[in-house]
């Protein structure tokens, strides 16, 4: 995978930081997550389908846990000499914290030159609000966004989406990337301010017009994407449900138009956004009122608009676009995951669909043995009826597939099914994982070693004493 071989020491929480981080991970980077004794606060944060919460496994897959006490010396320094080998450090606390617990930039950098160092927060590292607290609904009133996000009541909406938390991870994301490909040349890394609130008012380009041209602040529901546009509108249809037109160009409204029999509306179109479309409003609300949503959803099949159902969060997961594309991704438990959005021809992201459990690395067996040896220990996993650590009854557990599977694919590799690769490499990733071997090496485990089986017993001092999670 492209990041293969990158090394991430993550220390943020909630959404920001772990969505770059995942995103670093999926592609193949070692992300090791850093957590206080009681585990990041997310993991207790909403609805939980298995071992963790939804949303802390969906921004925390592929990751290894480590769990440090950074109010003690000892921990401090163990985090340290984690960023000495690191290629990235990603940190989400207040501006200062990392100064008072010595792992600031200067500190980290002095003793690793090359690390990219990425410091999320709500206001910045300088500036008068950078001790307030916030999360990404205040950053985004401050940005203004929510002046112009108004509920039918005409007041401030809250919106369904974090955009300044997102927006933020993404912009850490391409940061840190540029950090790295800049390192090539020079050999140093490079530290990196990212806010919130100026990642929340950079995403508003299309709606500074008004206000970077002096005019007043407009009225959101005369504007061309808040509601100014009977083409770029929301309405309710006859069973309570909702459906959107997307699409403002004047082929799209001859389109509908002409179809419904009012070619006559479309001159109030061609005059742009603004209240005089309201009758082209009222028109389509009468229209589309009159039948449920289903009835719309065949209507518009083959027309050449901008037609889209507003979905339920289900209804999304289950859509026909995102079942073609492969946009949901299962796990051994059989819980969802959203794949990786870039997608590339070669070298793939191949994402490991499963969150570590709090502190899972604290003693990963590769500090006891090589790489090699890992290696080695994975293959005869696979290789032995009864594995060194799993009996066959334990390794379905936890893998959720026949060891004896596994060895078929494996013979008949690479002529193998789509899904039996998939099924394979997962596992593969899976041991890694446990080993602690380095995420996304998947061609060192696909080495077959018969004769590996004497050489784990001659390391039978090392692997003595370690317990792998079960």
């Amino acid at each position: 995978m492209k990041l293969s071989g990158l090394k991430v020491v993550d220390l943020s929480v909630f959404l920001p930081g772990p969505y770059l981080t995942m995103a670093l991970a999926d592609h193949g980077a070692e992300v090791i997550k850093v957590e206080p004794p009681g585990g990041d606060p997310s993991r207790r944060s909403g609805l939980s389908d298995g071992p963790s919460t939804v949303s802390f496994r969906n921004v925390n897959r592929g990751k290894k846990s480590v769990v440090i006490d950074l109010k003690s010396g000892e921990g401090r320094e163990r985090l340290r000499t984690l960023c000495d080998q690191a290629d990235v450090f990603v940190e989400s606390y207040r501006p200062g914290v990392m100064h008072r617990l010595g792992a600031d930039y200067a500190t980290v950098s002095a003793r690793n030159p090359r690390i990219v160092y990425c410091s999320i927060s709500a206001f910045g590292q300088e500036g008068p609000y950078r001790d307030r607290p916030a999360h990404d609904l205040a950053t985004m009133a401050f940005s203004g966004a929510l002046s112009i996000t108004l509920g039918q009541d005409g007041a401030p909406a809250i919106p369904g989406v974090a955009v300044a938390d997102l927006v933020s991870a993404l912009h850490a994301l391409s940061g840190v990337l540029m950090a790295l490909l800049r390192r090539e040349k020079t050999g140093r890394g490079d530290y990196m301010d990212v806010a919130m609130h100026h990642a929340a008012l950079a995403a508003l380009p299309n709606a500074m017009g008004a206000a970077m041209s002096g005019r007043p602040q407009p009225n959101p529901k005369h504007e061309r994407s808040t509601g100014g546009s009977a083409f770029y509108q929301i309405y309710e249809t006859s069973d309570g449900r909702h459906l959107v037109l997307g699409a403002q160009e004047i082929k799209f409204v001859r389109n509908l138009l002409d179809r419904l029999g009012r070619p006559d509306l479309v001159p109030l179109c061609e005059r742009g956004p603004g209240p005089h479309q309201q009758p082209v409003i009222d028109f389509l609300r009468g229209v589309f009122r009159d039948k449920p949503l289903s009835h719309w959803r065949r209507w518009f099949d083959g027309v050449d608009v901008s037609f889209a159902p507003v979905n339920t969060l289900r209804e999304a997961l289950d859509d026909a676009n995102v079942r073609a594309r492969g946009l949901v991704l299962k796990d051994d438990l059989g819980r969802e995951h959203i794949a990786p959005v870039v997608r590339f021809l070669a070298e793939p992201a191949r994402p490991m669909l499963r969150e570590p459990l709090l502190g899972e690395h604290n003693a990963a067996p590769s500090e006891l043995l090589g790489p090699d040896d890992v290696a080695l220990v994975a293959a005869c996993l696979l290789a032995s009826d009864e594995g060194p650590f799993f009996p066959d009854w334990e390794f379905h557990t936890l893998f959720g597939v026949e060891r004896g599977e596994l060895r078929s694919v494996r013979m008949r590799w690479p002529n193998v099914s789509l899904a039996e690769e998939t099924v394979y490499l997962s596992v593969m990733n899976s041991i890694a994982h446990l080993l602690g071997y380095p995420h996304g090496e998947e061609e060192a485990l696909l080495r077959y070693v018969p004769e590996g089986q004497d050489r784990i017993r001659q390391l039978g001092d090392k692997l003595k004493g370690v317990k792998l999670p079960s």
